[in-house]
């Protein structure tokens, strides 16, 4: 049976991964710093998050949501804790698209409401209504298109103004749009969309998918700009590869039995996996290490004359290098072994693990200039080519 085509692949075949570092098939070393779509937060193969997951799996694997389960209620008050939202309730599912897609539904049974307000360039998911409220046509089906969306560009105080009335149930926004190119959101934006919120009754959702968990140097991208959301959506990181999401909701969300559901969330294995997460944060001080040597990183890149409109905060960074080095990745991919995601048109996305050390960040800017001069002198040796056969 082959299997359904739809991955754009790397040539690259990884067998084994620690810490910042991946080995192919040939036991060719590559530095990691995508994390697989910014998912490892604290680095391959940590020892504690091994044991604590090896653990859990002898005792009990998997239970449905109709027993107790302990660790549910022991992750919730240890991300209570770290995070800054000890008064919010926890509502544990699989994944990112799916946290979007609970956080629709609650926003739309609080409010009664159905029409939501997204941003031009996001990305929340692929299932129904995250897909919706993505600005993405070619990944939407004629099923997806029924729901009621209002895109308007983002940091457009008086776009924004114009698309709400008293129908829109949410304003849906990323803390750093990720997928869209390393977009930021002004602080000052983010603050005026919470106000506007709660001025015609909406629900505010901050979808800290790719930003949160400690990735911008805070536990999520939006506490730069001091506003508590109705919802907060979260996945990637905090399951560090294993599959978890979960929606922080707001105290004066009242749940009712039967509202969200789930078989597999917040399962025993899951919990193991993200408690993990969250215990290596702590101890390792990563949210502080992802601040400091994201800023020095940025620092370093900005004295790059080939890189431009450098952004980004902690160890989420965006850079678009200059048209004639617009194969910039693929070229750290296939001659130094860098992985580095991407954004249209060519746009790079620096996504490392948290803990990633800074002399690996410097194997990584010795292999960005060995990279721009190696284009430079292929680009100038097919113009002189060109040049002689004319």
């Amino acid at each position: 049976m082959p299997l359904f085509d739809v991955y754009q692949l790397l040539p690259v075949t990884p067998v084994r991964a620690e810490g910042r570092f991946i080995w192919d098939e040939q036991d060719n070393r590559y530095l990691d710093l995508y994390g697989g779509h910014a998912v490892i937060s604290i680095g391959h193969s940590h020892p504690h998050y091994i044991k604590r997951i090896e653990q859990q799996l002898r005792q009990i694997a998997f239970y449905s949501n109709s027993v107790v389960n302990p660790l549910q209620e022991e992750l919730a008050e240890k991300l209570g804790s770290i995070s800054g939202y000890a008064d919010y309730q926890l509502f544990l599912c699989n994944s990112g698209a799916e946290a979007n897609e609970n956080a629709l539904k609650l926003a739309s049974f609080v409010t009664g409401r159905k029409r939501v307000i997204a941003f031009r360039q996001s990305f929340h998911g692929r299932t129904s209504g995250a897909v919706a409220v993505t600005d993405n046509p070619a990944i939407q089906a004629p099923f997806n298109q029924q729901h009621d969306v209002s895109f308007v560009p983002l940091n457009d105080r008086e776009a924004l103004q114009q698309a709400m009335d008293q129908e829109v149930a949410a304003v849906i926004v990323e803390g750093i749009q990720g997928v869209g190119g390393i977009r930021l959101p002004d602080d000052g934006f983010l603050q005026h969309v919470a106000t506007i919120c709660e001025r015609y009754g909406a629900m505010l959702i901050l979808d800290e998918v790719q930003s949160g968990y400690g990735r911008t140097g805070r536990f999520f991208a939006h506490q730069y700009a001091g506003i508590r959301p109705h919802l907060i959506t979260m996945a990637k990181g905090m399951g560090n590869g294993f599959p978890i999401g979960g929606v922080l909701i707001h105290p004066d969300i009242q749940p009712r039995k039967g509202m969200l559901g789930t078989t597999f969330g917040g399962g025993y294995l899951a919990c193991a996996a993200a408690l993990a997460v969250l215990e290596i944060m702590e101890q390792e001080n990563l949210i502080g290490h992802a601040a400091q040597l994201g800023e020095w990183l940025m620092q370093q890149l900005s004295q790059i004359p080939e890189i431009e409109n450098l952004r980004g905060r902690g160890l989420m960074i965006g850079l678009d290098p200059k048209p004639d080095f617009a194969g910039l990745r693929k070229h750290l991919l296939q001659r130094h072994r860098i992985f580095t995601g991407e954004a249209k048109p060519h746009t790079i996305r620096l996504l490392p693990p948290l803990n990633l050390q800074q002399e690996e960040a410097e194997l990584f800017l010795q292999a960005l200039w060995q990279s721009l001069d190696e284009i430079r002198k292929e680009t100038s040796a097919v113009s002189f080519h060109e040049k002689q056969k004319s």
